[in-house]
């Protein structure tokens, strides 16, 4: 059965359905995603628009993650179902072969900057070494067709390609313009999949990235039992991986491994974050702008409740050369190696 989003006002507790109303032209939601493609619930840098393959193909839209690895973004307009479908694979096969200077010419001509420069400014991090090891295709249309959906989850789930759909229907009430938004298949299960066919199986293990600054603290960390992560949902949303129970081990960037702990709490806002029936934000912090943007889902920083079982001092932090680390807030850890040497640092049974 095709996707389809609904949209309904509440007026005097009745449900009033909202008509959908068409978008005019699919340059409209192409613009809106160039000027911000956090409205696809992913954190994209756009690199590229209407970039030209060299097999005679334009890529509506291209963008890059924080990994590295590039986001093909193919707008479905007019297109059939076996059109959209192929040709998103050809320009992905166009894609996978793609040199760093390549792909540094692409973001100059569009961005005029090169590309570390602006990865920089939007992620707040250096270009990773190695760029383009994954590719993602995200095809964009107010609605496919059964035909179109069925190929596209097949290519995900029995073949593990990295390939979604993402619906955005357009609604008018009363000269006020909506837009809803609706993945095909959650994007982090396809990532999953995806991941899954070059990288080592899963040791069962979170790795967390625990920084410092003016809005975390490692000693708070430590004392009052919590992880976090905030000042924009690409930093907070990570968080909400974790579930109870999960295991994880804490990373210091720079320095090395720093805690090992159990996940007591999923994550919330800071203000909603409770120590013994007490606010955390009432707490004697010593990271002084925790409570920044606090009333703010958007910015505030977020938290995830810890039970650390063993924990070293900023001081004192677990390193051998080539230890994994990730930019990434939360990740999977997969490394044996890494596993193994933490597994008799932390003291901790093994995982594998």
């Amino acid at each position: 059965m095709a996707f389809n989003i609904n949209f309904w006002k509440i007026e005097n507790e009745k449900l009033v359905e909202i008509e959908k109303a068409k978008l005019g032209t699919e340059e409209r939601l192409e613009n809106w995603i160039e000027k911000d493609p956090s409205i696809l619930g992913i954190d994209a840098l756009i690199i590229g628009r209407q970039v030209a393959t060299e097999h005679g193909g334009r890529i509506d839209l291209l963008g890059i993650n924080n990994q590295g690895e590039l986001i093909i973004l193919e707008l479905k307009r007019d297109k059939t179902p076996r059109e959209i479908v192929a040709q998103v694979l050809d320009y992905a096969s166009w894609i996978r072969t793609l040199t760093y200077s390549k792909i540094n010419a692409i973001t100059e001509e569009y961005q005029n900057k090169n590309l570390p420069q602006i990865f920089a400014e939007h992620y707040n991090q250096p270009l990773p070494e190695n760029i383009n090891t994954n590719h993602s295709m995200v095809i964009v249309a107010a609605e496919l067709d059964e035909s179109s959906e069925r190929i596209v989850e097949y290519l995900s789930q029995e073949y593990n390609v990295n390939i979604n759909a993402i619906f955005f229907n357009f609604f008018v009430d009363d000269q006020k313009e909506f837009l809803g938004r609706a993945w095909l298949l959650d994007p982090e299960d396809v990532q999953e999949r995806s991941e899954s066919r070059k990288q080592a199986p899963w040791t069962g293990v979170w790795f967390v990235n625990v920084g410092e600054g003016p809005h975390r603290n490692w000693e708070d960390n430590i004392k009052y039992g919590f992880i976090g992560a905030g000042q924009g949902p690409k930093y907070s949303r990570p968080l909400k991986k974790l579930t109870i129970g999960n295991r994880l081990f804490a990373y210091m960037k720079g320095l090395g491994y720093v805690g090992y702990g159990e996940v007591t709490k999923e994550a919330s806002m800071i203000k909603d974050f409770e120590v013994n029936g007490k606010k955390l934000l009432e707490q004697p912090l010593k990271a002084p702008q925790a409570a920044e943007n606090s009333s703010d889902p958007e910015l505030s920083e977020w938290v995830v409740g810890i039970r650390w079982l063993k924990t070293f001092e900023r001081s004192e932090p677990q390193y051998f050369k080539n230890i994994f680390a990730n930019q990434n807030i939360v990740c999977k850890l997969r490394d044996s190696q890494t596993l193994e040497f933490l597994e008799n640092k932390f003291e901790v049974q093994k995982f594998s």
